[in-house]
């Protein structure tokens, strides 16, 4: 077991992996038709949660996100029960972002009511597309209707800090429909937004329709010709992009996910979460039946982990931290973890990619330039 007990605050990841069904895009660890496995999971959860608090002497969390799958489905006295465990092994500052996904289906101003009772402050719907035609290729279960009745059913409940994902660059898509979903989305005023150009993963779906020729391959050229425009609409909207993907009303940026792009500590919980701790990173038990057993038994929940070496977490800090397309990669924060400035590591690759046009050096931090966003894996593979 790890010592702990030198922990500042950690941020936390808690993974539900359970949904109605499997999105026609969707490679994450999820399981459709478990729902009787709810009870037990978050018991598992809890068990989890608890057993760490009680081995790292009750830290401090950072930011809590729950996420999935479609944590939206569970009832809330199973989220009250995820929450009662939370509380016993983390301190939890008053204040703290609490994220936790939805699906934009089949909840009510009670059941959000609820959630944010027990303390949640930030929902992140999976919107995707405004439209049908859309929303039926990728297989989500709700119309864009329902999407914005949801988004005014979590500004009643009282929610002020809302995410919407979306997703462009899908087979057959335009850039004037790209173009309409984003103004649509707009139109409702979310605090963040996280728009993601469409990965055809292995074993999805979409890849198999792809292959047989039902759905068209999505077009390169014109998903870069939609990132361009959204950079300039959002800009124009108000939002800072502080990260590739993602843009924020000021004060509005995602806490939880700027603690993964700056390189910092998080613990996971639940079938299939990571943590990195130390330089040591680790991942549990996929299957949601295999981790309950598991936990029952008291046996370890670690399906893999990699003591990573100071050379390798020198590269995953600058890749991570050059997403942060603002705050870059600080020099003050490289050398306050390994002892050596960027440019003593790295001088001659920063000198290639500022002679390429990929890259700025401040003399404080390293940056991506414009093209350098565009063209992000012509840079990152070489700090690898």
């Amino acid at each position: 077991m790890h010592d702990f007990n030198s922990l500042e605050a950690l941020a936390i990841y808690i993974h539900i992996p359970f949904c109605r069904w499997r999105c026609s895009y969707c490679d994450f660890n999820v399981y459709a038709g478990m729902q009787r496995w709810f009870g037990p999971y978050i018991d598992a959860l809890a068990e989890e949660i608890r057993r760490f608090g009680a081995a790292a002497g009750r830290p401090r969390a950072r930011t809590v996100y729950i996420g999935g799958g479609t944590p939206s489905l569970l009832p809330l006295p199973l989220l009250a029960r995820l929450f009662e465990a939370l509380h016993e092994a983390f301190e939890i500052p008053q204040g703290v972002e609490i994220t936790m996904e939805a699906n934009p289906s089949g909840l009510s101003v009670a059941y959000l009511e609820g959630v944010r009772g027990l303390g949640v402050n930030r929902i992140s719907f999976g919107v995707q597309s405004t439209h049908p035609e859309e929303l039926h290729l990728l297989r989500r279960d709700h119309t864009f209707e329902e999407a914005c009745d949801h988004i005014a059913l979590a500004r009643a409940a009282g929610f002020a800090n809302l995410n919407v994902d979306l997703i462009y660059g899908l087979p057959g898509q335009t850039l004037t429909g790209w173009q309409e979903t984003l103004e649509a989305v707009l139109a409702l005023r979310p605090e963040h937004l996280s728009a993601y150009a469409l990965i055809v993963e292995e074993r999805t779906t979409l890849r198999r329709w792809i292959q047989e020729g039902r759905v068209p391959t999505p077009d390169s050229d014109l998903t870069a010709e939609m990132y361009e425009w959204t950079r300039e609409r959002m800009a124009k909207a108000g939002y800072r992009h502080y990260e590739i993907s993602n843009w924020a009303r000021p004060g509005y940026e995602s806490q939880h996910n700027t603690v993964y792009w700056r390189y910092e500590p998080y613990i996971g919980f639940g079938a299939g979460a990571c943590s990195f701790i130390d330089g040591r990173r680790w991942v549990n038990v996929m299957h949601p039946k295999e981790y309950i057993r598991r936990v029952e038994r008291g046996e370890t929940l670690i399906m893999e982990e990699e003591r990573l070496d100071r050379r390798t977490q020198m590269a995953e800090m600058i890749i991570l931290g050059l997403r942060l397309v603002e705050e870059g990669v600080e020099d003050v924060r490289f050398r306050a973890r390994f002892g050596e400035g960027i440019l003593d590591v790295y001088g001659s690759v920063v000198a290639e990619l500022e002679d390429l046009g990929l890259a700025q050096w401040d003399g404080a931090r390293l940056r991506l330039t414009r093209r350098g966003v565009l063209l992000g894996n012509q840079v990152f593979w070489r700090f690898l």
